[in-house]
């Protein structure tokens, strides 16, 4: 199994200067031996095994591309609505898809994943409810360095019956040995999503693409900011079970952890009084009214 090169290059020292007892990686080892033996490994010949011939063909089945699409949507939480959603498709007749992941492929998987049978992006899945769909990423990537694209996507927004704008992050912001310095979105993502929402009559839909917490207080305070919802990384089939979501063919859940308001309130959820501590820990969740 591959766990990188810290163990071999400090496990060793570890238990000579007694600050791991040798049993403890015995142990560990055993937990990983028996793993193998278990997926065959000491088997003989892989391919002669009951397992040995599969291939492509056998994960990318129907069934198992429709689990990718059932596993993306019971990921997905609404976190506010106030009647926007769900979208109507007979209504929508001209679409805007606002936001760097709104076209997002290796972003919707995270770093732990298998080779994807096809991607269906944001974009993708939201064409087939809508004819019409105008996609304006508004940064050139999730980083949002530069902000000169922001009002092409407040034009694009203006000029449509709907707005979905797809923030959020990816492995370039957040993965394992790359922290983050901050809670908010990246660069310009922040003033992208205020501009759409402000140059528009209609409430905007945010979606929010993350596996950790964005501070996202902004939207919750603009009356402009209709719905908005976390995906977290929703894998290859995170289009077509976003798109479900915002069209009302999938009632989504709740989260299953508790999220402040702002990353103002960290210090006293974590550093405060039990008193201070339950009276911040206010509910973001609000049931799909359908």
């Amino acid at each position: 199994m591959n766990c990188g090169d810290f163990l071999s290059k400090y496990t060793e020292n570890a238990v000579n200067l007694q600050k791991v007892d040798e049993s403890i990686v015995d142990q560990a080892l055993l937990y990983n031996y028996i793993v193998l033996m278990r997926l065959g490994f000491f088997d003989g010949d892989p391919k002669m095994l009951p397992f040995g011939k599969l291939g492509p063909s056998d994960v990318c089945t129907d069934d198992h591309q429709l689990l990718a699409v059932e596993a993306a949507k019971q990921g997905i939480v609404l976190l506010d609505n106030n009647g926007v959603l769900p979208l109507s498709p007979n209504s929508t007749k001209n679409l805007a898809i606002i936001g760097p992941n709104g076209n997002a492929t290796e972003a919707m998987l995270s770093i732990y994943a298998g080779v994807p049978c096809q991607y269906t992006t944001p974009l993708q899945g939201l064409q087939k409810y809508v004819s019409t769909v105008t996609y304006e990423p508004g940064c050139v990537s999730v980083g949002c360095a530069d902000g000169s694209r922001i009002e092409a996507a407040a034009k694009v927004a203006a000029a449509a019956d709907a707005v979905v704008v797809v923030v959020g992050l990816d492995q370039s912001i957040e993965r394992e040995s790359l922290d983050r310095v901050n809670l908010t979105l990246p660069g310009f993502q922040e003033e992208l999503v205020m501009e759409v929402a402000n140059a528009t009559n209609k409430s905007v839909v945010l979606v929010v693409m993350s596996a950790s917490p964005i501070d996202i207080s902004f939207a919750k305070n603009n009356s402009n900011i209709g719905a908005i919802l976390w995906v977290g990384y929703p894998g290859q089939a995170g289009g077509d079970a976003i798109a479900q979501v915002l069209f009302g063919d999938y009632n989504p859940g709740s989260l299953s952890l508790s999220l402040s308001l702002s990353h103002t309130m960290l210090f006293f959820l974590f550093n405060g009084p039990k008193s201070v501590q339950i009276n911040l820990c206010a509910p973001l969740l609000i049931p799909f009214p359908f």
